[in-house]
């Protein structure tokens, strides 16, 4: 339980969030790579998890979100999904405006 509590905590305390393989300069899978580099196109600070380093959230994370994939990004609490949704929000222009609203700096 202290694991989920824990996801809660990231989850709530980060407008932005990913949870993914590695980290945004240094991903450890292509699916990670391509979803960071969509977010940092948009130009905004964000938060990530990397999974590898955290095996327990790596395990309970796909139970808490109903979504079994790696990576995962979420935004104001809520999932948006993974790799292919945030590249199609990304070329639709959906992403940046998402992010924008959600980070004020």
């Amino acid at each position: 339980m202290e694991t989920i509590e824990a996801i809660k905590q990231q989850i709530e305390s980060n407008p932005v969030l990913i949870y993914m393989k590695g980290s945004p300069n240094q991903p450890q899978c292509g699916f990670s790579q391509r979803a960071s580099q969509a977010l940092m196109a948009c130009g905004k600070r964000f938060a990530y998890v990397d999974i590898l380093a955290n095996p327990d959230i790596r395990s309970e994370l796909p139970k808490f979100a109903n979504w079994p994939t790696f990576p995962q990004l979420w935004v104001q609490g809520e999932l948006v999904g993974g790799c292919d949704i945030i590249t199609e929000m990304h070329e639709s222009g959906e992403l940046q405006e998402l992010i924008d609203s959600a980070v004020s700096e």
